[in-house]
């Protein structure tokens, strides 16, 4: 594949609106699930074409983004330095919506975590 048709074509995989899953992209979890777990998160947190900055970042296409990376949102200093050299994968997202406070001590997030694993794969998905 020539790099422009690559570089455009991870382009608009990042670019694809939360929730949507790529067929053979192996994500475990039930997105329509997910979208009832996020209920907890929507206090603070948006997704969507129209989605806003509230208490936390939008969270469109967090999956592959730098972590600290949503240029509308002053993250903690805790949060930037702990991010780094870090991108938002499945896994990293999973350790740290189980316990915020406990992966990135200092950050913002106030939520106490979704304790169950079948919940945070929901979410993710």
């Amino acid at each position: 594949m020539p790099m422009n048709t690559l570089t455009l074509t991870l382009a608009a995989i990042l670019a694809l609106p939360a929730g949507v899953v790529l067929a053979g992209s192996h994500v475990p979890g039930d997105p329509a699930a997910g979208e009832k777990v996020f209920r907890k998160c929507m206090a603070c947190h948006a997704v969507g074409e129209d989605a806003k900055t509230k208490v936390g970042p939008v969270l469109n296409g967090v999956v592959g983004r730098d972590v600290a990376a949503n240029a509308d949102f002053a993250y903690s200093e805790a949060m930037v330095e702990w991010g780094a050299d870090k991108q938002w994968t499945p896994e990293i997202l999973s350790t740290y919506l189980e316990n915020p406070r406990g992966t990135v001590k200092g950050t913002k997030m106030a939520f106490a975590g979704l304790r169950k694993e079948d919940e945070r794969q929901d979410v993710i998905a």
